[in-house]
């Protein structure tokens, strides 16, 4: 904020104040706007004023012109993000709360409308395909925002406005707004005239709105809730049929939890076969809405929708041969997420039988420039990951494919006129995504393919692209071909390890934290694979990831632990380069280790620990407390050679320090910590 602002800060109030009721709506806006800006930038200026400025935002928030409603909407949220006292809005939500929802009903100019009439046979235009991105694949973290976008249309407006400010409200207050809010709710339900479709439809995104926030107040009366959604899942008006759709899958959760109740099994066959019937809508609006609920119930649900998958199977396959463009892409979506949800349940000759055939007649349909490929690519992947072995009958032409995409991609990127087309390197991202879920999927029946393709140079390419999401999709495929078929990597190793320990440095990894994050995850499994002939990089990764676990408040979660895994890795393979320079970090390691999961690659992290100790036991004697932390924050060794590795260090440095030194030690840490490392003998 401008020092000279902040110095008349009392004069620019009270003009705001002044001009509040100004008979210009461009003034009206754009003092709105200031308040906004304020209460984001300097909260505490407002605390003063907090009353009446309140007051002023509501009035505004029912101005006859929607641009200065809107802009005071957009408070509500303002005031909750910044954590300002709740009790300062408390006593306006008997009047907020009945504006908030007047101005969720739709407004009579709003194009939604038109496009609610769209029935399929309407073909899809190219401006009614919206933007995509692909997310590039990322090692050792979830991925992934839901979209809980009540709209279909990108346009934000008072009545989206006014719903994510109930949503956040609902979130701050909970239940306590429900004694104002639900009379007004069931109110607008009551109206079943035609005329009030847009108060019922109200109503519907109200319930959606308030399903996180108000949860616990609603959660009783869940039965009777959906109960009454199904219904409007067959309504005459389609955005109360797809309204009804979004508002059930915000309850997705709270539903699988309830199978186990009295008639909850039940409920969510319901709540699943009406999503279903929806998806074959004959309205693409509801189409989309209806695809988007089912991926978020497939979420949620994940194996309880294994007695289901045949008619699940049918009723998407119905609808691809129905869809159009741009609904098939959330089509794909839906698919890519039930072979996710239910995994290696789907290889069965059943199930492939019903939407393999269709998927590969599409993809021998779309040429190698096709946009239309991307959704396709990415619905493979899962489907490779989730069949495993049972992909290999598909896999031969799907590998070459991907091949073909990226070395014709590159070749588009030297000389696009003789390519015959523009570069455009998603297909490559998603081209080296879909060859990591076949890898993943097949393990080391991956191999023969590789053997036979020029993948290894077309990789290293790609892993020095100057495109990141190229780079990180690249370096997860290193890490994963590391994984099945290192022998293959072998010939351009040293290559590929200098690439990769390039992403490290300092400056690449505030770059592109993500793919740093790869690969420091790709290093750490070909460390695993190659063992001592990773040794002429093992200094230059070691001095990277040291600044990484040092400050990891200032560094990504996922890369913290991939960095302790990798220096644990590299520590087992190259104890004698790594150890002598472990009183450098083994404070910072040991707090990292602590935060990471019982798993394998912890158990990689711990040889590796051992090994060092092993090396250099001095070096290790004055962080003996952390290694003890570290020790302890195992739920439980399931190795037992790693397990007597532990015992064999603990012990090794009771006899070091003597009865007296260990004591000592001992007496610094939690008793629940020493009360863990019992376990070891110690």
């Amino acid at each position: 904020m401008p020092s000279a602002l902040y110095m008349s800060m009392d004069q620019y109030i009270q003009g705001l104040f002044n001009l509040a009721k100004d008979s210009s709506a461009d003034v009206r806006k754009l003092v709105c706007s200031a308040w906004v800006q304020l209460i984001e930038v300097r909260p505490s200026i407002l605390e003063p004023h907090l009353k009446n400025v309140t007051e002023l935002i509501l009035q505004a928030n029912k101005d006859s012109d929607d641009e200065v409603a809107l802009e005071a909407c957009e408070f509500w949220s303002a005031y909750c993000d910044v954590s300002m006292p709740p009790e300062g809005l408390q006593e306006f939500l008997p009047h907020l709360i009945p504006t908030l929802l007047s101005n969720m009903v739709y407004a009579d100019g709003d194009e939604s409308l038109d496009d609610a009439e769209e029935d399929e046979s309407f073909p899809d235009r190219d401006q009614d395909l919206k933007p995509r991105f692909h997310d590039s694949r990322l090692h050792g973290s979830e991925t992934g925002d839901d979209d809980d976008d009540a709209d279909a249309v990108n346009v934000w407006n008072l009545r989206k406005c006014s719903a994510a400010g109930l949503d956040v409200l609902s979130n701050v207050f909970g239940d306590s707004i429900l004694p104002t809010l639900m009379p007004l709710i069931e109110q607008n339900l009551a109206r079943t005239d035609d005329d009030s479709w847009k108060e019922r439809e109200t109503a519907v995104l109200c319930l959606g709105a308030i399903a996180e926030g108000c949860i616990s107040g609603l959660y009783p009366h869940l039965p009777q809730i959906v109960a009454f959604l199904i219904p409007l899942l067959d309504d005459k008006f389609p955005l109360i049929r797809s309204i009804t759709c979004w508002t059930l899958s915000r309850y997705s959760k709270f539903i699988v939890q309830s199978l186990d109740h009295p008639n909850g099994r039940g409920q969510f066959d319901k709540i699943l076969m009406g999503v279903l019937r929806r998806i074959l809508d004959t309205n693409k609006r509801v189409q989309e809405a209806a695809c988007s609920a089912f991926a978020i119930l497939e979420e949620e649900a994940s194996e309880e929708l294994v007695p289901h998958l045949e008619v699940i199977l049918q009723h998407l396959m119905c609808a691809y041969r129905k869809y159009q463009r741009r609904n098939l892409r959330i089509l794909y979506d839906a698919l890519g997420t039930l072979a996710d949800a239910v995994g290696a349940e789907l290889n069965q000759a059943k199930y492939l039988d019903i939407f393999m055939p269709p998927l590969i007649t599409k993809w021998q349909q779309l040429s190698n420039y096709d946009k239309d490929l991307f959704p396709l690519l990415e619905c493979f992947t899962s489907i490779a990951q989730a069949l495993g072995p049972g992909f290999a009958q598909f896999a031969e032409p799907v590998f070459q494919r991907c091949i073909n995409l990226i070395h014709s991609q590159q070749l588009s990127k030297i000389d696009p006129t003789a390519a015959g087309a523009v570069y455009d390197r998603e297909f490559i991202v998603c081209s080296l995504d879909l060859l990591s879920g076949l890898a993943e999927g097949l393990g080391a029946g991956i191999e023969s393919l590789v053997a036979q393709s020029n993948l290894r140079d077309l990789l290293l390419q790609c892993c020095m692209d100057e495109a990141a999401d190229v780079r990180q999709s690249a370096l997860a495929l290193l890490g994963d071909l590391s994984r099945v078929c290192p022998i293959h990597l072998h010939p351009r190793l040293q290559e590929f390890l200098t690439v990769a320990a390039k992403q490290l440095n300092p400056q690449s990894v505030k770059d592109a934290v993500s793919v740093a994050n790869n690969a420091c995850w790709a290093i750490g499994e070909l460390a695993i694979k190659i063992g001592k002939e990773i040794a002429p990089v093992v200094i230059t990764v070691v001095s990277c990831l040291v600044p990484i676990l040092k400050s990891p408040e200032g560094s990504n979660k996922s890369l913290v632990e991939n960095s302790a895994i990798t220096l644990g890795r590299l520590s087992w393979v190259c104890p004698d380069i790594v150890a002598p320079h472990m009183e450098h970090f083994m404070q910072a390691w040991c707090k990292a280790l602590c935060m990471i999961r019982d798993d394998f690659e912890k158990e990689d992290s711990f040889h590796g620990l051992c090994a060092m100790v092993a090396a250099n036991p001095t070096g290790g004697a004055g962080s003996l407390a952390y290694i003890c932390q570290a020790c302890a924050s195992w739920t439980e060794i399931k190795s037992e050679g790693l397990h007597n590795e532990v015992c064999q260090i603990l012990n090794g440095y009771k006899q070091l320090l003597g009865n007296g030194g260990w004591e000592q030690c001992m007496a610094t840490l939690q008793p629940d910590v020493v009360q863990k490392l019992a376990r070891y003998g110690v």
